[in-house]
């Protein structure tokens, strides 16, 4: 029986577990550049991730990442707990590392440290897609055909580790242990001999180690490298589309009335009435004075007589 003979069989069971699409509130959105360069790399102004690194622009979003390199691949390298001790016991959480690489030239690592095993793995894969950067290859002895291996010997180091990489001749493969083997394969590596030391058993500085060697590929001037090129170097980003940039962003703002009470819905609902005015109350009419001549002695007014209570 494929799936096994015992109990319905609980070898295959494994295989078929796993998320099936995306999950309900998971779908895409539209991307809403809040950086220069992320409007920049919106609007086509900005073509490609190289021109990004000749002016040593840093990346804040990841999304552009995506947008130049859409056959990015990723991999979990691996996940550990990791403890913190409090008053109530001890806090547990999980890291996560994470390497990106499309095999062409183009690979990143990324870290990350949360409650959740989910969570970890995404905010690693966003970090290690911020963390992209250019690996130069190179020839062992004759220079035909593409680039195949690393264009001299470097060396990484995290920690007590240190990882370095030594061309080697074609057909030679990757000669590397597990972990350091993936990040090479990312980075579009098909020959290399490695040799490491220091405690590799910790796994996260054995990558990190491996990615240090893979950036220091691009910092050493060979001797090919020392053409002047800054002719062909123009304006940088930002100053060549500072008309771009000045213009008001265009985001949709959806207009929210204001919530009202439901005695001023029930007015509102009601037609309206004539207001009429309050009636005032009409004084009685008092005797008007007498207007007398200038001289004449004031008439006193006669008092009514009222008769005392005997007792």
């Amino acid at each position: 029986d494929r799936r096994g003979g015992f109990r319905r069989g609980f070898g295959g069971r494994g295989r078929r577990r796993g998320r099936r699409g995306r999950r309900r509130g998971e779908e895409k959105q539209a991307w809403v550049p809040v950086t220069k360069l992320g409007r920049l790399v919106q609007a086509g102004k900005i073509r490609s991730l190289e021109e990004i690194y000749m002016f040593s622009l840093p990346i804040k979003e990841h999304q552009i990442v995506e947008q130049f390199l859409p056959g990015l691949k990723d991999e979990v390298m691996k996940i550990m707990p990791v403890q913190k001790q409090t008053r109530a016991g001890q806090r547990t959480r999980f890291k996560a590392f994470v390497c990106v690489g499309d095999g062409d030239s183009h690979v990143g690592l990324g870290v990350k440290c949360a409650k959740e095993v989910a969570t970890a793995i995404r905010g690693a894969i966003i970090a290690a897609k911020l963390a992209v950067i250019p690996v130069r290859k190179g020839y062992w002895g004759s220079r035909y055909g593409p680039p195949h291996t690393v264009p001299f010997k470097v060396t990484g180091k995290c920690g007590s580790v240190r990882v370095r990489l030594i061309p080697a001749p074609r057909g030679t493969g990757i000669v590397a242990a597990n972990a350091s083997k993936k990040i090479l394969q990312f980075a579009g590596f098909d020959d290399v001999y490695t040799s490491s030391s220091g405690k590799t058993r910790t796994l996260g500085n054995f990558v990190k180690a491996t990615y240090q060697a893979c950036l220091k590929t691009y910092s050493y001037l060979t001797p090919d490298l020392w053409q002047d090129t800054s002719d062909r170097v123009g304006m940088m980003p930002y100053q060549e589309f500072s008309d771009e940039l000045a213009k008001p962003r265009e985001k949709p703002v959806d207009k929210v009335e204001p919530a009202v009470p439901m005695g001023m819905q029930q007015q509102q609902m009601q037609p309206p009435q004539q207001m009429q005015p309050p009636l005032q109350p009409q004084a009685p009419a008092e005797a008007q004075p007498v207007a007398q001549p200038l001289g004449a002695p004031m008439q006193q007014q006669p008092q009514a007589f009222t008769p005392m209570m005997q007792q």
